[in-house]
């Protein structure tokens, strides 16, 4: 009797040759670099320098004035810490006490000096914006005078003062600044400025006075 040979299991269909291979991942191009505000011509921020950040709008607030406006310089982050710092380091391991600021922009820069430097704040105003005793001294202007004013209590005698402004031109207000606080006792260690603008010659008549002067920038005219 002949024997049935045992039938071989069937083999398992290979895949089909047309399914279509999996595609690898096409890479991913690097995002491009995104850069900050106020970075002219695409030149990362770090390499743009402070004075072209510095905005100058013509004619304001009277025709032939050209006007430096720092604002742009404070929507900065880059620039505006680099100011404050820049105004802070030649100060480092000095005994300063207090930083007085003149209104406005100098409360906003002389506010982040004093804070950087760990020290406490004295608000130079106009006439009759402070709410206790004041004591002030009216300076000259082109046309008329003009008053500043301090709190009473605000400078301990001998205290190590740093005036702090954003700007500084004919340097009316800064020295009367400086003459009200020296009245009120302090000793007057040096005046920090962003911009000076030196054809006015207001540096020069602070330096004849015996104060220091640190100044970032420069602008020709006025």
């Amino acid at each position: 009797m002949a024997t049935k040979t045992a039938a071989k299991p069937a083999k398992k269909p290979a895949a089909a040759k047309t399914a279509k291979a999996k595609k690898a991942p096409a890479k991913r191009k690097p995002a491009a670099r995104k850069l900050r505000p106020g970075t002219p011509g695409g030149v990362p921020s770090s390499l743009v320098p402070l004075k072209a950040r510095i905005r100058t709008i013509p004619d304001y607030p009277k025709k032939g004035i050209l006007f430096r406006d720092i604002t742009t310089l404070f929507l900065d982050p880059y620039g505006f810490r680099k100011v404050v710092d820049d105004l802070v380091q030649p100060h480092a391991g000095r005994r300063i006490d207090v930083v007085a600021g003149i209104e406005a922009r100098g409360f906003i820069i002389g506010g982040a000096v004093a804070h950087q430097l760990s020290v406490g704040f004295i608000p130079v105003r106009k006439k009759g914006k402070l709410p206790w005793e004041t004591i002030g001294v009216d300076y000259q202007l082109e046309y008329g005078t003009d008053r500043i004013e301090i709190h009473r209590d605000a400078v301990t005698k001998g205290q190590s003062v740093l005036l702090v402004d954003d700007l500084i031109a004919t340097g009316g207000t800064a020295i009367a600044a400086i003459q009200l606080l020296r009245q009120a006792g302090a000793n007057l260690i040096g005046c920090s400025f962003v911009i000076d603008l030196p054809d006015l010659g207001g540096k020069k008549r602070i330096e004849d006075m015996g104060i220091p002067v640190q100044a970032l920038v420069e602008f020709e005219g006025h």
